[in-house]
């Protein structure tokens, strides 16, 4: 990304964008073609809506987090009509939720959820609300912005028909990035939609992508370059290596969150990130704040109405398993200047027994 761009018209990059785009495919679980987009994960959120309802039409979100909740404005700001399937923060969603909105609301013409809720780190069941979805033809619209890359992602074999994610994440290139893919059903809705976009139409970018080998809009050239390289490491690493390196290091994060005396938020905690609640009395932005201005190790807060209350550590992209001794470390030094009390060490002690266990 640090070398000279190369012009975006042009057959050097037409290769590299046919390189990741194919690349990319493993990583869904998918045949399907993938569409990149010059955007946040937000961007392709809102691509699939804009491409997938006509104003008035009506779809079932899960609002289990923040990012839950944004499929929700997503859809009114483009003149659906919203149907919330509330979840508590940190529980998955239970496919009877579905089936259940679904009865009440028959005229839907999509479900909206995340695989893994970022604000809580929870896990949804996809494989089995693929099946509610696929068996009354409804499409099924999944946010995978801390999932694509971070466990196995089946989209053809689960039925779902949207599928997004970003760069930021386990890609392991900075924000600016989306990637979109739809099953042969949605490409079918795409062409009745009278939904409203421009830059976001799906099928411009498809002609532009598949079949003229390049973008119908200026691209994030140093970005596209940069998930390239990162493809290439994925690539020689082995998804099933990369996926059991997340693996090892979420159960070692979560080991040192039990050690410490802090509850995990998640019912059903996602591979990517582990979000714990802070002690009683303890302001987890103080803690967050600490980590991050003195020593160096960044992690996020809760949101909402958990501010406060949450730490959340990812693991996911380029971290290794021993960057978790030096998060948990700092997690400790901070834990005990907020006033936590606790025996030094039993954190890192639980992440280096974790680790020698291996993948």
């Amino acid at each position: 990304m640090a070398q000279p761009l190369i012009h975006h018209r042009t057959p050097q990059f037409s290769a590299v964008l046919d390189s990741v785009r194919q690349n990319l495919k493993p990583l869904f679980g998918t045949g399907q073609e993938i569409i990149l987009l010059a955007s946040s994960g937000t961007g392709a959120m809102e691509a699939v809506v804009a491409n997938l309802l006509d104003p008035a039409d009506e779809a079932i979100y899960v609002n289990g987090g923040k990012f839950g909740e944004r499929w929700g404005k997503l859809i009114a700001a483009h003149g659906a009509v919203p149907h919330e399937v509330k979840v508590e923060w940190g529980r998955s969603v239970y496919p009877t939720d579905i089936e259940h909105a679904l009865a009440i609301n028959p005229a839907t013409r999509a479900v909206f959820v995340q695989a893994s809720e970022t604000s809580t780190g929870a896990l949804h069941p996809i494989d089995e609300i693929g099946k509610i979805t696929h068996r009354r033809g409804v499409l099924l619209v999944v946010d995978g912005i801390t999932s694509v890359g971070v466990f196995e992602q089946k989209m053809d074999e689960w039925g779902v028909d949207a599928f997004v994610t970003g760069s930021q994440k386990a890609l392991m290139v900075p924000p600016g990035l989306a990637m979109v893919t739809l099953s042969e059903q949605a490409w079918g809705r795409v062409g009745k939609c009278r939904g409203r976009r421009y830059y976001f139409d799906l099928e411009r970018e498809l002609k532009a992508q598949r079949d003229e080998h390049t973008t119908a809009y200026t691209p994030a050239v140093g970005l596209v370059l940069g998930l390239n390289k990162a493809l290439e490491l994925i690539s020689a690493e082995t998804l099933p290596r990369v996926f059991a390196r997340q693996q090892m290091m979420a159960e070692a994060t979560r080991a040192s969150a039990r050690a410490l005396g802090l509850q995990l938020f998640a019912d059903n905690p996602a591979p990517g990130l582990t979000a714990m609640i802070t002690p009683q009395g303890i302001d987890s932005g103080k803690v967050v704040r600490c980590m991050r201005d003195e020593l160096g190790v960044w992690v996020q807060g809760g949101q909402d109405h958990m501010k406060g209350q949450l730490i959340r550590i990812g693991h996911m992209g380029y971290l290794s398993p021993f960057d978790m001794l030096t998060a948990v470390s700092a997690l400790e030094i901070a834990l005990a200047k907020a006033g936590h009390v606790f025996e030094s060490g039993t954190g890192v002690a639980a992440v280096q027994t974790r680790i020698s266990r291996g993948m």
